[in-house]
C-alpha cells in the first residue's frame, strides 16, 4: 500500500510538472510576439540609479509650467485624454459665458468702505448698548440684499451647475445671474421660488408674483421651462410661460407669448426642474414666430428648446436672471391632464417581477418550517401559522 501511494504521488507530480512546463512555454511564446514600443517610454531619460543628478523644480510654479508643456507635447502612446476625447468629444471643452459682463469691484475700495462702516458702528452708542445687552437684531432682508450684490450670483451659478440647468438648457454655455429674481406663488411668501427648493403642483397652480430690479425704459423677457417633462423627446422641453418685451419690472404689461400652464410632472417620474430665466433685451423684439395660440392646451405647440430660442434672438437679448424649483406629482396633476390638456394621464410605474422560488424538493435540507408556504396555491399565505 505504501509503495502504491508513493508511485501515485510521483505520477501526479510528473503530470503537474508537464502542465506547468507547457503553460510556461505558451506564456514565453506569447511574450515573444509582443511588438516593440514605437518610441521612448515616459521618464525613460531619468537615471534611476543617480537621482541626485535630476533637475529640481525648486518651486511649484516651475513644476506647473513644465507640466503644462509636457501636457501639450504629442506622445506616441494613447493617453487617458485621448481615450476620453474619442468616447466623449465634448469632454473638457471650454464653456462660453453668454451673460452680462461682470465688473469686479476694487478690493481696496471695498476694504475702505468696510473700514468706514466699522468706524461708524464703533461711534454708535445705541449699537454698543444693544450688543452689550444682547438685544441687537440683524435684518435678514438687508443680509439678503448684501449677499445678492456681493457673492450671491456665484453661489447661484454653482447651484445651477450642480442641478444641470446650464447643461440641459444652454449645453456648452453659462452665465452669471446678476439680476436677482423674487418669485412668489402666495401672498405670505410661503411658496417662494429659490434655487432648487421643492414646491407642489397645487402650490404652483396659479400665476406667480414676480419682481426684479430694472432700469427705467429697459426691456426684458421672462421664460419658464421644464427640461425633464417632455413625454416623447428627451432633448426637448415644455414651455410653461413666456412673456416678452416687459417694460421695466412690470411683467403684467409685457407681451404674453404663451400663457401660464401649471407644472404637470407625470406620476412615477420623480422630481422635475422648473427653471425661470430672465433675459435683458437690447431693443424691442418681434416675437411673431414664438407666439403660441391662446389658450394653448396642446403639448405639441408647447414643445420648446431654450437653446434654439436663444440662438434666434441672441443678438438682441442676454440672460441675466435665474431661479428654479423642483416639483413632484400630486393629485392636482391628474386634473391638469384631464381638464386642461384634455388627455389621458400617463403613469410610469415599476412592475416588480414575481418572486423566484427554486424547484420544490422532497427532502429540503436546512430549510425553515414554513418552506412549504412558498409553494401553496392562492395569494394568501399563512406564514408562521401551523
Amino acid at each position: 500500500m505504501a509503495l502504491r501511494a508513493v508511485c501515485g504521488a510521483a505520477l501526479r507530480t510528473g503530470t503537474d510538472l508537464g502542465v506547468n512546463n507547457a503553460r510556461t512555454f505558451v506564456s514565453t511564446a506569447f511574450l515573444c510576439k509582443r511588438v516593440a514600443p514605437l518610441g521612448a517610454m515616459p521618464n525613460d531619460e531619468i537615471d534611476v540609479q543617480n537621482l541626485e543628478s535630476v533637475e529640481k523644480y525648486r518651486s511649484y510654479t516651475r513644476y506647473l509650467k513644465r507640466a503644462e508643456e509636457a501636457k501639450i507635447q504629442p506622445a506616441w502612446w494613447k493617453t487617458y485624454r485621448g481615450y476620453v476625447d474619442s468616447s466623449d468629444p465634448e469632454h473638457g471643452a471650454e464653456k462660453v459665458d453668454i451673460g452680462l459682463p461682470f465688473c469686479q469691484p476694487s478690493r481696496i475700495k471695498v476694504a475702505r468702505e468696510r473700514k468706514e462702516v466699522m468706524k461708524e458702528n464703533k461711534k454708535s452708542v445705541e449699537l454698543e448698548r444693544a450688543c452689550r445687552l444682547r438685544t441687537f437684531k440683524i435684518s435678514l432682508d438687508e443680509v439678503q440684499k448684501t449677499w445678492e450684490k456681493s457673492s450671491g450670483m456665484f453661489h447661484i451659478k454653482r447651484l445651477a451647475d450642480h442641478y444641470g440647468v446650464f447643461r440641459d438648457l444652454f449645453h456648452m454655455a453659462y452665465f452669471l445671474p446678476q439680476v436677482p429674481l423674487q418669485i412668489c406663488y402666495s401672498q405670505d411668501n410661503s411658496s417662494q421660488v429659490y434655487y432648487g427648493n421643492r414646491l407642489t403642483p397645487t402650490e404652483t397652480a396659479s400665476v406667480p408674483q414676480i419682481a426684479f430690479e430694472a432700469e427705467e425704459g429697459s426691456l426684458w423677457t421672462l421664460l419658464l421651462t421644464c427640461p425633464d417633462e417632455h413625454l416623447l423627446d428627451n432633448e426637448a422641453e415644455y414651455v410653461h410661460w413666456l412673456v416678452g418685451n416687459i417694460p421695466g419690472g412690470a411683467v403684467q404689461a409685457g407681451e404674453e407669448l404663451c400663457h401660464y400652464l401649471p407644472p404637470f410632472p407625470a406620476r412615477g417620474t420623480g422630481f422635475h426642474r422648473y427653471v425661470y430665466v430672465l433675459f435683458k433685451q437690447e431693443r424691442t423684439i418681434n416675437f411673431q414666430e414664438d407666439v403660441r395660440p391662446s389658450p394653448c392646451h396642446s403639448l405639441v405647440d408647447r414643445s420648446f428648446k431654450t437653446t434654439a430660442f436663444y440662438r434666434k434672438h441672441q443678438d438682441n437679448m442676454t440672460p441675466a436672471g435665474l431661479a428654479f424649483f423642483q416639483c413632484q406629482w400630486d393629485e392636482s396633476v391628474t386634473e391638469t391632464f384631464h381638464t386642461t390638456l384634455d388627455m389621458r394621464e400617463p403613469v410610469f410605474e415599476f412592475i416588480r417581477p414575481p418572486v423566484y422560488h427554486p424547484p420544490q424538493v422532497k427532502y429540503p435540507h436546512r430549510q425553515p418550517l414554513r418552506y412549504l408556504d412558498r409553494y401553496r396555491d392562492g395569494k394568501k399565505h399563512s406564514y408562521g401559522i401551523y
